[in-house]
């Protein structure tokens, strides 16, 4: 079980990334079956928003997938530990949470599918990890500690709830806030209306194609990743990062620039344990946006609605 501590009164949990790796990755694979699932059955969108998932009060959710004259959708409820598939058929099948290679997982959840009359194939590996164990094969994967499951959902409560309040100050074209089955994060990203140059690609095990459409215009992003730092880690960044971006302020003294990675980070627990979490998280964002807004010479008087 992970070493997770959560103070009466305090809806910011603590939870260590160590101590709860083995469920994270197989979670994560997990997570990408489901996004495939959204993936083949939805509509294209511009840079494959139809491919995520969205925070619920539950867990995280598809909203409702289009099949033939009915929807479905998908939610993994991590307060009662079941992947619920739901249909407006009035059909739907419940896939325990439990600890389980990822190969049961695959077969159960298509499965489920398959009994409610939705025939579902997906490209049977994931995508943006290294190795890429076809999902059928992977009997690696096997964890899954359903405390540190409801605690990753309580950090995302709290983090979608401060990336609705940063997205709302943008009048421009801007994704609803949604966590991606690619990098595992939960994300927010505005576009300046340009072009971008294209994307180089290179990232394991996914199509340069899918990183050229999902970087096709000039953008800032920013999130939360269950990576990059003891707890998880706030990030942001730009594509492309205008010259001098790494060197801008962050009034934020725990936040700096990764090289490495390429954008901003702030410790989960430096957010977690400051005086005003929200309003911490908050500088951080609007400071790194800052960073490519200004430098980048967006078109701010069209695109911004700051709050009073």
């Amino acid at each position: 079980m992970s070493e997770s501590v959560v103070v009466p009164g305090e809806d910011r949990p603590s939870l260590r990334v160590a101590d709860w790796v083995a469920t994270r990755d197989t979670l994560h694979m997990w997570l990408q079956i489901v996004g495939k699932i959204r993936l083949v059955h939805s509509p294209m969108v511009n840079h494959w928003w139809q491919t995520t998932l969205y925070v619920t009060p539950r867990g995280l959710g598809t909203s409702s997938i289009p099949y033939g004259g009915s929807v479905f959708d998908v939610e993994f409820d991590f307060c009662e530990h079941n992947l619920r598939i739901r249909s407006s058929d009035g059909g739907s099948r419940v896939v325990p949470l439990t600890a389980q290679p990822v190969a049961d997982f695959y077969a159960r959840t298509l499965g489920a599918l398959d009994q409610l009359g939705i025939a579902t194939h997906i490209q049977g590996a994931p995508n943006e990890v290294d190795p890429a164990i076809p999902f059928a094969q992977d009997h690696e994967h096997d964890a899954y500690d359903p405390d540190a499951a409801h605690l990753f959902w309580r950090q995302l409560l709290r983090a979608d709830r401060v990336l609705q309040e940063f997205r709302a100050d943008f009048l421009g074209k801007i994704n609803p806030v949604y966590f991606f089955r690619g990098a595992m994060d939960l994300a927010c990203t505005r576009f300046s209306g340009r072009i971008a140059p294209p994307h180089p690609g290179g990232i394991p095990n996914c199509p340069d194609r899918v990183m050229v459409e999902a970087y096709s215009h000039e953008l800032s992003s920013c999130g939360f990743w269950p990576g990059g730092g003891d707890e998880g880690a706030f990030y942001s960044y730009a594509y492309p990062a205008p010259e001098g971006y790494a060197d801008h302020r962050v009034r934020s003294d725990a936040a700096y620039y990764s090289a490495e990675l390429g954008e901003f980070l702030l410790p989960y627990e430096a957010v977690r344990t400051a005086t005003d979490p929200d309003a911490e998280l908050l500088r951080f964002l609007r400071d790194t946006y800052d960073a490519a807004a200004e430098l980048a010479h967006w078109d701010r008087p069209h695109l911004e609605r700051r709050p009073q």
